[in-house]
């Protein structure tokens, strides 16, 4: 095959997107929309599996003492805590420390809120230790299976706590991971069933616009194949056509939501500043490790797919 072929091929498809201008761009539209909207969901699913990740990490109880539990009591109580398989760390915070960490997190901006407390300490007795879980291993997709082993050693970890001689109440801390991985699922149930609906609209797009192609070069194929052109020379210009409105549709909404993905998050956090302290958001850099392959192979396949079983129903050589 001469490289001179492969120009005309190139050429031809080319031509073919400015002569169905109109079809084309609604093809780059809808099939635009498709790949956008994938990619916003897919940005919000694999930040909720970090941020689901990061929950789980800190995935807590916090054990209380008697009043009149003794320092003794207290190391004896770390001691067992700590030599459990299913325990990473366990810290201990004294009450100062906690109403130190408290007029942090709530009056950070307001300090003047804790001055009528003075030298009062409201937390007086609320010295504990706060015990963190070692991350469930698996497969991060099966968030639900995670989350139930994740919830089920938790459960014996207090029942574990309960038991210690000078505790007084055990306090757990999963409520966020568990809710997280709900809404995470979903986000991917109505992710699917969209992109689903949209992938579908887009390849009927593309066909359409492929078969628009075939009937008014009608003549000027028939033509071609009365004077011998191979299958390649005539059936390859559609596809080429597929190919770039798939390309063209996948190029743009990644690029704008490589540039609108910052400043998302640093709208949420402006708007939001209680989340600045409970979660945090992936660098778009590493959304994009998998987003830009997947988001290109998605446009280009589908309009491949699109063009190709087009060429093939409506164009016989």
């Amino acid at each position: 095959m001469r490289i001179s072929t492969f120009g005309y091929v190139g050429k031809q498809g080319v031509k073919n997107i400015w002569r169905n201008k109109m079809f084309s761009l609604a093809s780059i539209a809808t099939m635009s929309a498709c790949i956008f909207l994938f990619g916003l969901f897919f940005s919000i699913l694999v930040n909720f599996q970090y941020i689901i990740k990061s929950a789980e990490e800190g995935v807590a109880i916090t054990v209380f003492f008697n009043d009149d539990a003794t320092e003794e009591q207290k190391k004896e109580i770390g001691e067992q805590l700590e030599s459990r398989d299913d325990v990473s760390e366990v810290k201990y915070v004294s009450a100062d420390d906690a109403w130190a960490e408290f007029q942090k997190e709530y009056f950070g901006d307001n300090p003047e809120l804790a001055e009528g407390f003075k030298d009062d300490n409201p937390l007086a007795g609320s010295d504990n230790y706060e015990v963190y879980m070692k991350t469930v291993k698996g497969d991060d997709k099966d968030l639900i299976a995670k989350s139930k082993s994740l919830s089920a050693t938790q459960q014996d970890l207090v029942k574990f706590a309960q038991s210690l001689d000078g505790v007084r109440q055990v306090n757990k801390s999963d409520v966020v991971a568990n809710t997280l991985s709900s809404v995470n699922m979903l986000v991917a149930y109505v992710s699917i069933a969209i992109i689903a609906i949209l992938l579908g609209v887009s390849i009927f797009l593309i066909s359409n616009t492929v078969t628009t192609g075939i009937t008014v070069r009608k003549e000027e194929i028939a033509i071609m194949k009365y004077i011998g052109a191979k299958d390649f020379v005539v059936r390859s210009p559609f596809v080429i056509e597929g190919l770039i409105i798939g390309l063209f549709g996948a190029v743009i909404p990644l690029a704008l939501l490589y540039f609108l993905y910052d400043k998302a998050v640093v709208y949420i956090m402006e708007k939001f500043s209680i989340l600045k302290n409970i979660i945090t958001f992936l660098p778009v850099g590493n959304v994009y490790i998998y987003l830009l392959p997947i988001g290109l192979a998605m446009g280009i396949g589908i309009g491949f797919l699109g063009s190709y079983f087009t060429v093939r129903k409506h164009l016989r050589v």
